[in-house]
């Protein structure tokens, strides 16, 4: 793991996400599935189970039978031939993935995700589908992310024959990602005074974009080590209220919940830290404002960028004192 290469990575997605744009204008990775299909498992862990929340959660929305699964569970839902399991690694190698999928194989219709062809997941999968997201070198899964997310839109096209125009989805997020990145010296200075703290920092995202705040939370542990954690919108006022009483609360925070103004008005009475990123919220200290931000599918693919900046920020200035980097 590397830092200086993880900011490379970050600042290369948009060119990564105008040539994903183009494979699917070119084809349809998905044409291979099956014209049945009774339920989708999605397996995967991490970053891949994130994407694969968001995926089933909207699939549900449109009548299709989805979940997404931990892959180390020991209960999954049955094999049946009527079943897609959506296997998702993007180095092809996650060891729970692979065990859970070995219980699929030959007995449902397996798609593999990843972003390595010819690697593990792919062995004896019935399609396999290439993220295009190139050779993450820093070590940390951000552009694959991005790319999961945009694939698995296509794919719920697919499934409920539907066509929301995924490319131009894609161009869109890469004008976003590409804003973000060009005015960063405007906004990431400031999102990082706001942020630092002695207590660690919380991610706030509604329901269907919870992979923002999981995924967000995720780059502050493996990037800098720093303590982080997520929570979905109106949840938050049931499990993590409590912190803004006794800690240094700071949270990066995801507007677009109907239950927004729950939580920032417990955060306004105890005077705690909100961040705000792709929508203003009254009593946040400060928003991130990017271009197409009042597209909801924009800010599920676009959004965790601002995490991800302020972690590579933190993760270059320990490494230059510590000299450390590594697992």
């Amino acid at each position: 793991m590397n830092p200086e290469l993880y900011l490379a990575d970050l600042e290369a997605k948009p060119a990564a996400l105008a040539e994903l744009a183009g494979f699917l204008d070119g084809e349809n990775p998905f044409c291979g599935l099956p014209a049945h299909v009774r339920r989708v498992v999605f397996l995967g862990m991490g970053s891949s189970r994130y994407a694969a929340g968001a995926a089933a959660l909207r699939l549900r929305a449109a009548g299709v039978d989805a979940v997404a699964a931990y892959a180390s569970a020991t209960l999954l839902p049955p094999a049946t031939p009527d079943t897609l399991v959506v296997a998702i690694s993007a180095t092809g190698g996650s060891r729970e993935t692979l065990d859970a999928v070995a219980r699929y194989r030959g007995r449902s219709f397996v798609l593999a995700m990843t972003n390595r062809p010819g690697s593990a997941v792919t062995e004896g999968a019935d399609l396999v589908v290439p993220m295009v997201a190139g050779e993450e070198r820093g070590g940390v899964s951000c552009r694959t992310f991005q790319h999961t997310l945009g694939l698995l839109l296509a794919l719920r096209d697919r499934l409920t024959n539907t066509e929301t125009g995924v490319p131009a989805l894609l161009r869109r997020t890469a004008e976003a990602t590409g804003d973000l990145l060009e005015r960063r010296d405007r906004w990431l200075g400031r999102a990082v005074e706001l942020l630092e703290g002695p207590h660690g920092v919380y991610t706030v995202a509604p329901a269907e974009r919870l992979s923002s705040a999981e995924q967000s939370a995720l780059m502050f542990r493996e990037g800098p080590r720093r303590a982080a954690d997520a929570c979905e919108t109106g949840d938050w006022s049931h499990v993590d209220v409590y912190l803004t009483k006794t800690l240094d609360y700071r949270a990066l925070m995801f507007p677009g919940s109907r239950y927004d103004d729950q939580a920032m008005d417990w955060i306004r009475q105890r005077g705690s830290v909100v961040l705000a990123v792709g929508g203003e919220l009254p009593g946040a200290r400060a928003a991130v404002r990017y271009r197409h931000d009042d597209d909801p599918d924009v800010a599920l693919l676009t959004e965790t960028l601002v995490a991800e900046l302020i972690a590579a920020r933190w993760w270059l200035a320990q490494t230059q004192v510590t000299g450390g980097a590594g697992h």
